[in-house]
C-alpha cells in the first residue's frame, strides 16, 4: 500500500520544484526528503524522478502519481471530516493564518463566538500575508486562511482549495481633522499631500498607487508601512493622509476625517481551505463565526464621498 506521507512529499516536489524547498517548508533535511522519495520509488518500482543537471525533475509517471497523491490526500481529509461530523461537535485545534486587518477587526469577535458556541474548538492564529498563507495552507501548516482581492486585480484561486466569500470592505480616505489637508474636497486637492502608504510591491501598495495615479496624483510617499493603525496614527497626528480598509473604521479612526473615495472602491475578503476539508465541522464553525463577526462591522452609512 502506498504511504500517504511519501505521496505528500512527492506532491510537494511537484508543487515546490526542489527537495531543498520541501525541506525548508517542512523542517526536514534535504537528505531526509530524498530518502523518503527514494523509498516511494522503490515501493512503486517505477522511476518517479530523474536528475537533470543539478535539479531533480519528476518523470511523467511521477507527475501522474503526484496528482493522484493530491487526490488521495483530499479524500483522506474528507473522510476525517465525515468522522468528526459523526461525533457531532467541532473540537480540537484549527490553525488559521490571516493578514493584519481581519486580525484586528474580526478575530476577537470570531473567537468570542466560538468560545460561546463551540467551547471544545481552539484557534491558533498567525499573521501572514496572503501569498505566504496560501503556501502554508497547501503545505498543511494551516487549516484555513483569510485573503483579499483588490479592484482590478487578479482573483487569487489556488488549485485544490475551497474559497468562500466573507465581506466586501470599502477602501476609505483618511485625513487629519485639522490643518492643511483636513478640508480637501476632491482628490485633486491632495496632489502635494504627504501620504502614508503600504510598501510599493505589496498587493495593497500596488492598488493604492495605481488608484491615485489614475486620478492624476503621483503620491509623495512620506511614510511606507503595512500597518494600517500606524498609518492612521500618522494621519491623526497631522503628518500624512492615507487610504485604509473600512473594517477598522468603527473603532480606530477617531480624531480623523473619513471619506469614501471616488468610485467607491471595495476589496473582497474571503476564506480559503483545502478542498478535502471543506465540510469539516471546525472549518464550518469558524466560517460561521467570521460571518457573524463581519455582520457586526459598521456599515459606514452616511459617509461623505470625496470629489475627483
Amino acid at each position: 500500500m502506498l504511504n500517504l506521507h511519501r505521496l505528500f512529499l512527492l506532491h510537494e516536489l511537484h508543487r515546490l520544484g526542489t527537495m531543498s524547498a520541501i525541506a525548508r517548508a517542512h523542517s526536514m533535511s534535504p537528505s531526509a526528503v530524498s530518502q523518503q522519495l527514494s523509498l516511494l520509488e522503490r515501493e512503486t518500482k517505477v522511476t518517479l524522478f530523474e536528475q537533470v543537471g543539478r535539479r531533480v525533475v519528476l518523470t511523467e509517471p511521477g507527475v501522474r502519481l503526484a496528482r493522484r497523491g493530491e487526490e488521495m490526500l483530499a479524500l483522506s481529509e474528507t473522510a476525517e471530516a465525515e468522522l468528526v461530523l459523526a461525533q457531532g461537535e467541532a473540537s480540537g485545534v484549527l490553525r488559521v493564518a490571516s493578514f493584519q486587518t481581519p486580525m484586528i477587526a474580526l478575530a476577537p469577535a470570531a473567537v468570542g463566538v466560538l468560545a460561546q458556541h463551540h467551547p471544545l474548538l481552539q484557534l491558533e492564529m498567525a499573521q501572514q500575508e496572503v501569498g505566504d498563507a496560501y503556501d502554508g495552507l497547501l503545505a498543511h501548516r494551516h487549516d484555513v486562511i483569510l485573503g483579499e482581492d483588490y479592484p482590478g486585480g487578479q482573483r487569487v484561486v489556488r488549485r485544490g482549495t475551497d474559497r468562500e466569500a466573507l465581506l466586501r470592505d470599502p477602501l476609505l480616505l483618511v485625513l487629519p481633522d485639522a490643518g492643511q489637508w483636513s478640508q480637501a474636497g476632491a482628490l485633486g486637492d491632495l496632489v502635494e499631500a504627504p501620504w502614508a502608504l503600504d510598501p510599493s510591491a505589496s498587493r495593497t501598495g500596488i492598488w493604492e498607487r495605481t488608484y491615485l495615479r489614475s486620478a492624476g496624483i503621483e503620491p509623495r510617499t512620506r511614510f511606507t508601512t503595512p500597518d494600517p493603525l500606524l498609518q492612521v496614527h500618522l494621519v491623526r497626528s497631522g503628518h500624512a493622509v492615507a487610504i485604509v480598509p473600512g473594517i477598522i473604521a468603527a473603532e480606530h479612526l477617531g480624531g480623523t476625517r473619513v471619506l469614501r473615495l471616488p468610485g467607491d472602491p471595495h476589496r473582497s475578503l474571503y476564506t480559503a481551505a483545502r478542498a478535502g476539508a471543506a465540510s469539516h465541522p471546525s472549518l464550518l464553525a469558524f466560517r460561521a463565526a467570521l460571518l457573524e463577526a463581519a455582520g457586526r462591522v459598521s456599515d459606514l452609512q452616511g459617509l461623505e464621498t470625496l470629489g475627483r
